[in-house]
């Protein structure tokens, strides 16, 4: 008998506005590197990766990217389905991208029922306030609203700074812990 690739398959589809850096941080997380520029994801972009966690289990993670334009809204709401989540990104130099944070998980909550979704909060383009950039949301309001909301994670992705990978434990360990994770 072969044994199996993976030992669980979960989907989770990253929401948020326009511009936020989804597909930047998804770039990151299958091919290592930030999107320097990035055109507009029209409809859906999908990626898969194998993680192996600290217990040895093989879980096989799949990514959609979404499109944050309105326009696009119809097209993919049938990408909720079957997912066991959604990573809420907004840009935390962008105020407004953080206050739609709430409309996206009501939308996903529509479209994921019957189940209960996992939610993790994360606050892209901390690299643009590296370089001057006027950060516009803090740690300490994005801790407070995930609190409100359980969010099971809050995650800031430092373009510039070796500390994504964590995002791949941060995320899966989520599907199965209450806790709050910083990575």
């Amino acid at each position: 008998m072969v044994e199996p690739i993976f030992d669980y398959q979960f989907r989770l589809i990253l929401i948020g506005d326009s511009t936020v850096g989804k597909s930047s941080l998804l770039k990151y997380f299958t091919d290592g590197k930030f999107a320097e520029l990035s055109d507009p994801t029209v409809g859906v972009d999908f990626f898969a990766r194998l993680i192996e966690v600290k217990d040895g289990t093989r879980i096989k993670l799949q990514l959609w990217d979404t499109a944050g334009q309105e326009r696009f809204r119809s097209i993919t709401k049938s990408y909720y389905r079957n997912s066991v989540g959604a990573l809420l990104v907004y840009d935390i130099c962008n105020r407004s991208s953080f206050e739609h944070i709430p409309q996206w998980m009501t939308e996903a909550r529509r479209h994921i029922e019957p189940h209960r979704p996992v939610f993790a909060l994360v606050g892209c383009k901390l690299d643009l306030v590296a370089n001057g950039g006027q950060r516009e949301v803090s740690k300490e309001e994005a801790k407070h609203f995930a609190g409100i909301f359980d969010y099971k994670s809050i995650c800031e992705v430092i373009s510039f700074f070796v500390i994504v990978p964590n995002l791949h434990n941060c995320k899966t360990h989520s599907i199965s812990c209450s806790h709050i994770i910083y990575c």
